[in-house]
């Protein structure tokens, strides 16, 4: 076996050959000065593997690559169909693969292998599938101004894209960007979350199987302030899109400034959640519940922010603390009866702790949870584990309410009216999911009208689907991805007048 890859065996027995390289024009190469970066297991803090990082010289091949390949007739002049059929062959692929591809989402991530197969697995099948059928179905139209002029529109490939994916969901938040951008005929330079290297490299594999000519999709692991900003900053990419913090969004918007690149962004989120006192109060509990904990509370759109009528908050509290107890099972990720892993590193770790004491210390209520969760008789304290918590008498003003926390971490307030419900909901600077709960369908479209967020879910909360747009608004994002919205930022619109008769 060469240096680019090695065999590994994952902890629930599934051997497999891990790719270690940069895929470069459907080649597997080192990254030019040998750099590497190291996969640490966050179950138990063990190293898995390391991998090579790419520098910016490495980001100029796969650029150049990826240029070459726009202009190749194996992909400039395909035909959408085709194109699309190579999408579905690709989807195929994955559900070939689905068990070892959820094994090393697992094993990186540390997410519950349950949802990694049955969850994320099936999301990038679903997506790319999705995708592939849109591929003939990107047209123009004929604009009718008179007889002396016949104009049309075509909707272009933007050209080289760049894409930045985040640790939570590394292969899904792939296959957000990658199908829409491979749909409409561009060519792509993608980056890995530094935290998650593993799975998309395995991808990358089934991408070459697939039959995408060489540079349609190259695939680089390195560190977010070296080949991260080297995307960003490239003026051979036309667009970068990017998912991952408000922070590191506002960073990636001046630095694609440099040549004027089309952007999506998807950051972060403290997204509300309002329970009415006429609510199916068992569906809000579950649905609460599932809204902030899955994937250890590492979602952007994570309902972190619950807000429940006043007459009902103590029923809710009691009963959403008992959920959390009985259902947020935390444990090895491999383990059937788990519904908590670990967060991803221990800086992420760190930083849910100290929001921890910070909730207390600004004179909320720590109800449930909030220490470092060890399993009962275990001699080891390795791994990031946290135990569920949750907060209560949490006013607007204090930390733990404003601030994206990203954890399995949770506050709940009280509002009386809905005037005052929505004012809550609304009082931060995001604005990307938000969920409300109410038998009474008026208001149910009254607050979701007034709500400033890119969506809204009544009556459920964080139930996204690849066929229904997903973004943010206010410091949550720019654009969409998913449903037809996501294929907008990937083309052009070139606009052809044909003049039919007028002589000067």
């Amino acid at each position: 076996m060469s240096d680019l890859a090695v065999e590994l065996t994952a902890p629930n027995g599934r051997k497999y050959i891990q790719p270690t390289g940069l895929f470069i024009n459907n080649q597997w190469v080192k990254s030019s000065n040998g750099q590497k970066l190291t996969s640490i297991n966050p179950t138990d803090e063990s190293e898995i593997t390391s991998v090579y990082a790419a520098t910016p010289e490495d980001v100029d091949t796969a650029v150049a690559a990826a240029r070459m390949a726009l202009k190749d007739p194996s992909w400039r002049d395909i035909s959408p169909t085709d194109r699309g059929n190579m999408m579905i062959t690709l989807s195929d692929l994955i559900a070939k693969h689905a068990e070892t591809l959820a094994t090393i989402e697992t094993w990186d991530n540390g997410k519950p292998y349950n949802d990694s197969l049955g969850g994320d697995v099936e999301e990038v099948k679903g997506c790319l599938k999705y995708y592939g059928g849109y591929a003939d179905k990107i047209h123009g139209q004929t604009i009718d101004v008179g007889p002396s002029k016949f104009a049309y529109t075509i909707r272009e490939p933007v050209g080289v894209c760049g894409q930045i994916i985040p640790w939570n969901y590394p292969l899904a938040m792939a296959a957000w960007k990658l199908g829409p951008a491979l749909a409409c005929g561009n060519a792509v330079v993608i980056k890995a979350a530094e935290q998650t290297p593993l799975s998309i490299l395995y991808f990358a594999n089934l991408i070459k199987e697939a039959g995408f000519p060489p540079g349609v999709v190259n695939i680089l692991n390195g560190y977010g302030r070296e080949a991260g900003a080297a995307i960003a900053t490239h003026l051979g990419i036309d667009k970068v899109a990017f998912t991952g913090s408000t922070a590191t969004g506002k960073e990636i918007m001046k630095m694609a400034a440099v040549n004027m690149k089309n952007i999506t962004l998807e950051t972060g989120g403290k997204s509300p959640l309002i329970v009415f006192a006429d609510a199916e109060l068992d569906q809000a509990v579950k649905w609460a519940h599932v809204g902030i904990m899955s994937n250890q509370g590492q979602i952007c759109t994570a309902t972190s922010r619950i807000l429940v009528q006043d007459s009902i908050y103590d029923s809710f509290v009691s009963a959403f603390k008992k959920q959390v107890q009985e259902v947020s099972v935390v444990g090895d990720p491999f383990a059937e009866t788990t519904f908590q892993g670990p967060q991803i590193t221990k800086s992420q770790h760190e930083r849910v702790l100290g929001y921890v004491k910070t909730g207390i210390e600004e004179g909320a209520t720590l109800v449930a949870g909030g220490e470092a969760f060890v399993k009962e008789g275990s001699a080891s304290e390795k791994g990031f584990f946290i135990t569920p918590t949750v907060f209560t008498g949490v006013k607007p003003s204090m930390k733990i309410y404003r601030e994206e926390v990203f954890g399995p971490f949770v506050v709940i307030a009280s509002f009386s009216t809905e005037e005052e419900a929505v004012n809550m909901a609304n009082d931060t600077m995001y604005g990307l999911g938000s969920a409300v709960f109410t038998r009474d369908l008026t208001r149910a479209h009254r607050v979701a009208r007034n709500i400033e967020a890119g969506m809204v879910w009544i009556n459920s909360s964080n139930d996204s689907d690849w066929r229904i747009p997903f973004g943010g608004v206010k410091q949550s994002g720019i654009g969409r991805e998913l449903g037809e919205a996501g294929l907008a930022g990937y083309t052009q619109v070139k606009a052809v007048h044909v003049n039919m008769g007028t002589r000067l």
